[in-house]
């Protein structure tokens, strides 16, 4: 792509160049085809390519890597490119959440939990303060690696504890609240030219099943859904955000054959007509389990778009779907003037992060150059500073008078016992990292354990009598399923508890699972809990256990 090529009419595009930008497709953050880590969802170099160049794709949504690789990266594609691309990441705890190197902050319900903590003046104030820090922090690393596009923030209310997809990405579980962070959130991004996304409509807060794997039904009536699932759109609308993703949720009260994102009833009934949205309508991934396992590769991506959708989230199969979009245009299932109101939407987003206006001609438009990599905005002491805050007030503490950690009876040896769900998927997780490289240095043996552990004999009149300090961490997070403990987990933690070994407990992630754990413990076992899993939220976490 030339440096300065203007954005063309996009009325002189085909049908199907028109189709084609309102698709974005998935792509690993790594630079090289052997790095691919799910290859099942992200295509090969040679791949990505003929999608970028010549279907036309008009966006692409990065997984992976460093956040100097996606630098490197971001500046590939828009190379390939012959109309700019929107580059986008589910970023909704900062780049360094999905590209190493960069600011990763807690998740989004640590706010709610700063603003919410007993007894402390201003908290709703300070929590406003850290979210538009993160918001403003967000945008900022992302152009610096030539992301332009934040999925993010998420407004749903998360007020089934048992939620296993949304869980702690929410900022709480009331709308009041949510609301008041979201829009924070979303003054910050505002600082800078990117893109912002609200989701997922109209509300998956309220669900038990992960719609990355089977379809939740919502039983809500519209009542409820206007009294607490849709106050934060209406508010992140009010807000200026740029795009609102759309929810696999069946909710029969406004549609009882379609999942929202293939619902003309929610989509442009609710969303365009009723809440007056006039940005960019983009469904959830078209990969998730609760459409393609039910609509196919090709039916799915034309009912989103007759359901008006703008953007079509990773579809199954870009080049079918594009084919399929454009035979039902052709046949007058689909009427060409949605594709162009679609299409007119699209440019005026790429208007915005893709191009910078010359001289005082409000048409002469032209690209940007080629993003750099601009390693002086990239985890700045302010931004940890801010994360390391933000941890601190939203971090709960126990530290008993008579602790276990300094009794002459829990001596050596001793154990750290680290539960996670999934060991294979730990990038948070390393030698250097606090969590294990802090008990090494006071003595302690490491064990790791994950769900796929087998399960061994714990015979509490057979046991070893170590001193064990049990770190968890665990999570709602999409295609796991479930928020709550894994069964090594709980066997664990019975087990340490009857055999009297568990000398101490840290738990990063899920608050649900700390309300499980604190009624169960003797009263002179310390813990901690803390919303996040980085390595800064590990260092904060034990520093606070051992002091």
């Amino acid at each position: 792509m030339s440096m300065f090529t203007a954005l063309p009419d996009w009325e002189t595009l085909s049908l199907a160049e028109q189709v084609a930008q309102m698709v974005v497709v998935r792509v690993s953050g790594y630079l090289f085809d052997q790095q691919i880590r799910y290859p099942a969802w992200e295509p090969s170099a040679a791949v990505l390519r003929h999608w970028v160049e010549d279907l036309g794709v008009g966006g692409v949504i990065l997984l992976g890597g460093s956040a100097a690789e996606v630098g490197l990266r971001s500046h590939q594609l828009q190379d390939w490119a012959a109309i700019p691309l929107l580059i986008c990441a589910d970023i909704e705890e900062g780049v360094g959440q999905r590209f190493s190197g960069a600011t990763w902050f807690p998740p989004p319900m640590a706010l709610g939990a700063v603003a919410t903590q007993a007894g402390a003046s201003q908290a709703l104030e300070q929590a406003i303060a850290h979210a538009e820090i993160m918001g403003a922090t967000t945008a900022q690393e992302a152009l610096a690696i030539g992301i332009n596009w934040l999925l993010a923030p998420v407004v749903d209310v998360n007020n089934n504890p048992t939620n296993p997809v949304i869980n702690v990405r929410a900022f709480g579980d009331t709308p009041a609240l949510v609301s008041q962070l979201a829009t924070a959130f979303l003054r910050g991004a505002q600082r800078h030219p990117v893109l912002t996304c609200a989701k997922h409509f109209p509300g998956h807060g309220d669900t038990s099943t992960d719609s990355h794997l089977e379809l939740p039904l919502i039983p809500h009536s519209l009542e409820r859904l206007d009294a607490v699932e849709l106050p934060p759109f209406k508010a992140a609308i009010a807000a200026g955000v740029d795009a609102i993703m759309s929810a696999h949720l069946l909710i029969p009260a406004v549609d009882s054959e379609y999942p929202a994102t293939l619902s003309r009833p929610f989509l442009t009934g609710q969303l365009r007509q009723r809440l007056g949205f006039e940005g960019l309508i983009v469904t959830d991934a078209l990969v998730m389990g609760a459409i393609t396992n039910r609509y196919g590769a090709t039916e799915a991506p034309v009912l989103a778009v007759e359901a008006g959708a703008d953007i079509l989230m990773m579809p199954v199969d870009p080049e079918g779907a594009i084919a399929a979009i454009c035979d039902a245009v052709n046949s007058g299932r689909i009427s060409p003037e949605q594709i162009r109101a679609s299409v007119a939407r699209i440019w005026q987003a790429k208007q915005k992060v893709c191009t910078h206006l010359t001289g005082n001609t409000s048409h002469a438009w032209e690209t940007l150059p080629p993003p750099l990599i601009q390693l002086d905005r990239i985890a700045q002491p302010a931004a940890l500073s801010a994360v390391a805050a933000s941890l601190r007030q939203s971090m709960q503490v126990h530290q008993p008078a008579a602790s276990r950690l300094h009794h002459p009876k829990w001596a050596k040896p001793l154990r750290n016992l680290i539960v996670l769900d999934d060991a294979l998927d730990r990038e948070f997780l390393g030698h250097h990292t606090a969590a294990i490289a802090l008990p090494q240095k006071r003595g302690y043996t490491l064990q790791i354990l994950d769900s796929h552990t087998p399960p061994i004999p714990l015979d509490p009149d057979t046991t070893d009598g170590q001193p064990t300090l049990l770190q968890l961490f665990i999570r709602g997070n999409p295609f796991r399923g479930s928020a709550g403990l894994n069964q090594v987990a709980k066997d664990w933690f019975e087990y340490l508890l009857r055999s009297d070994q568990l000398q101490a407990l840290v738990i990063y992630g899920s608050p649900y699972i700390l309300n499980q754990f604190v009624p169960q413990l003797p009263a002179d076992v310390p813990y901690v809990f803390t919303y996040g899993q980085m390595p800064q939220a590990q260092a904060i976490a034990l520093e606070a256990l051992f002091e």
